[in-house]
């Protein structure tokens, strides 16, 4: 039995051995990636143009509102909230618009960062395979590599893989 045992034992040690196992920063990995940070000024700029355009639409509709409200005071009580409710409407239909643009960035955003990680997924799957690793564990914030030595972490080779096939 202890024979049995002693060999299970030998024999898990060596396999355990034979198996090569690296990890990923992936936080690192994001950060130094320069696709991920192309898109993500990408959409910095865009937000900021649509904010502009948010505050160029809303000061337009308080102007008209002010003026609005010095008209509203000549006019008779009915036509006045007729009128309001129309200035009430405007008003509604343009945050609606502004909304759906806002939503409408945010997913074309989040599809180009989907498509990217899926990427980057693949290129960690290809880089373990042909270097031979039987695991390639990601690391950093929620990851699941509490601790790994140095020569283990393949972060900084597969970023620069990733920003070589990216600049071509």
């Amino acid at each position: 039995m202890k024979k049995i045992v002693l060999a299970l034992v030998t024999l898990i040690v060596f396999s355990c051995q034979q198996q090569k196992i690296g990890y990923v920063d992936n936080v690192k990995l994001m950060d130094a990636y320069q696709e991920k940070i192309d898109i993500e000024a990408k959409f910095k700029s865009k937000a900021e143009v649509l904010g502009k355009k948010r505050d160029s639409i809303t000061q337009a509709y308080q102007i008209e509102a002010q003026a609005f409200q010095l008209k509203a005071q000549k006019m008779s009580q009915q036509k006045a909230q007729e009128e309001y409710g129309v200035m009430q409407q405007r008003a509604q239909f343009i945050g609606q618009q502004l909304q759906q643009e806002d939503q409408a960035l945010q997913a074309s955003g989040q599809v180009e960062m989907d498509s990217m990680v899926s990427k980057v997924k693949k290129e960690i799957e290809a880089y373990g395979k042909a270097n031979g690793y039987v695991y390639v564990l990601g690391g950093g914030e929620g990851g699941a590599v509490l601790y790994g030595t140095q020569a283990n972490d393949l972060t900084d080779e597969i970023v620069k893989i990733l920003n070589d096939k990216y600049k071509k």
